[in-house]
């Protein structure tokens, strides 16, 4: 577990970078060779973007260093857990691994509500760690969310 820790770190200054935006603070860094080669965050608000998850970004970024849309020997931290798209994203770039902080009770895909990245009728399946950095990746997101509301 303790290997995750720098990396799940970095997703975590991503997810900053968004709350700077007064994004969602959600932040991804996809790993090739321990060296970050794609690095993202939120912007759906600021971009008037659905498709501009941190995911999708970092993905897109690894893929343009790699000049490859495999994703082969790549893994991929995220602060909070893959939605729909994004976990089908991370299938389709037959990402090996990926590792999250925390659930997602309303689109969590890698196990919560589905489990897509496991799905056994496609033709390739994620392994997945949660829980790494757990407490920094949700108490991030509910003090967003308790600013957001006046709350805080």
């Amino acid at each position: 577990m303790q290997q995750h820790i720098p990396f799940m770190n970095a997703a975590i200054d991503e997810a900053r970078k968004a709350e700077a935006l007064l994004e969602v603070p959600i932040g991804a860094v996809v790993v090739w060779n321990d060296t970050i080669i794609g690095r993202g965050h939120n912007l759906r608000e600021t971009t008037k973007d659905p498709l501009a998850h941190a995911e999708l970004i970092a993905i897109k970024q690894a893929s343009e260093y790699l000049e490859a849309w495999r994703l082969l020997d790549c893994r991929l931290y995220v602060t909070l857990e893959p939605c729909p798209m994004c976990a089908g994203a991370i299938v389709q770039a037959r990402i090996p691994q990926v590792i999250y902080g925390t659930t997602d009770p309303k689109a969590g895909c890698a196990g919560t509500l589905m489990n897509l990245l496991q799905e056994e009728r496609f033709n390739h399946r994620v392994e997945v760690i949660s829980g790494v950095l757990q407490e920094e990746c949700s108490s991030m997101l509910t003090q967003f969310f308790r600013r957001l509301r006046g709350k805080a």
